[in-house]
């Protein structure tokens, strides 16, 4: 009696591992695969942001008119988002984890067809994701939003785009400057598409980023896994300042 209760409860004990590494290796895996979203599309002009009403010719629908030229002040308008995109591996599967906020406020100055000057600033504590864990950790450990919450990028050499874009056009230049985050600057260059539209216009790019450079650590906890390396998005609609 007593040995196959010993047997039995092997034979209990045998199972109940197996269930748990079944839980711990398939539980995420059809998480990911099958429950989960995929994470947002990179930021781009193609679409209006959230939020507006544009156009096809991507004006916002406020009914301002359009400058003759693009010369002047600008400020960053409702409309604008910027993040960051950085690939994990959750529990052996590989992920990409997307946070963003429309917390973003700045100025440029334009001469003829160049950017001479502008900041443009990130409000990094209000950066949210898909899950309040990893939100939780990205303001906490890993970029200390209390101590440093906000993110900067100053334009440092003019950014030529060649030419005044009409309406719904889309240009490109090569955008250097400064960026800073988590109160490390280091210098960037990146390259800056804008598009023109009936009462602004939109600027849209990405920036690698390397989190040592940064003085932040690879940020891995909790069966989570994270690159070195990650990239700051943002799309960023400018009105007349």
């Amino acid at each position: 009696m007593a040995g196959s209760i010993r047997r039995h409860w092997k034979r209990w004990l045998i199972a109940g591992v197996a269930v748990v590494a079944v839980l711990g290796i398939g539980g995420p895996y059809v998480y990911i695969n099958y429950i989960a979203d995929e994470p947002p599309a990179a930021l781009s002009l193609d679409s209006p942001p959230p939020g507006s009403e544009a156009s096809p010719d991507g004006s916002s629908g406020s009914g301002e008119q359009a400058r003759d030229g693009v010369e002047g002040s600008w400020r960053v308008s409702s409309g604008s988002q910027a993040g960051y995109r950085v690939d994990e591996v959750l529990f052996g599967q590989n992920v990409t984890a997307v946070g963003r906020t429309e917390e973003v406020t700045g100025d440029l100055e334009i001469e003829g067809t160049r950017a001479t000057s502008g900041t443009i600033t990130v409000d990094l504590a209000s950066v949210a994701s898909d899950s309040d864990e990893r939100d939780a950790q990205f303001r906490g450990r890993i970029m200390n939003t209390e101590q440093f919450p906000e993110a900067t990028f100053e334009l440092t050499e003019p950014a030529d785009f060649g030419s005044a874009p009409d309406v719904g056009e889309q240009v490109t230049a090569e955008a250097t400057g400064e960026l800073t985050v988590h109160g490390e600057t280091n210098p960037v260059t990146f390259e800056l598409t804008a598009q023109r539209t009936a009462d602004g216009f939109r600027t849209n790019g990405s920036i690698p980023l390397t989190f040592a450079d940064y003085g932040v650590d690879a940020p891995n906890f909790g069966g989570i896994t994270v690159e070195d390396e990650g990239t700051v998005e943002f799309l960023l609609a400018f009105t007349s300042a």
